[in-house]
């Protein structure tokens, strides 16, 4: 599956930045306020987090490796 380079960039920052900053900041502020659930929910944006990021240093490697057999 290939994708657009701009897709590619929203998705790495997404993944780099967004949700393991989301993560945190829904424990750090589960605990102040007691959210129910505060650490599951941030340990499943963590796991969605490492999902996306696997999957574009996937789709980074077939990317390059593409480029190598042409």
């Amino acid at each position: 599956m290939k994708i657009s380079n701009s897709t590619y960039d929203i998705l790495k920052w997404v993944a780099l930045i967004v949700l393991p900053a989301l993560a945190v900041m829904i424990s750090a502020l589960g605990e102040v306020w007691g959210i129910a659930n505060a650490e599951a929910i941030s340990t499943t944006i963590n796991i969605v987090s490492v999902f996306v990021g696997t999957s574009l240093g996937f789709s980074t490697y077939e990317y390059n490796k593409g480029d190598k057999n042409e």
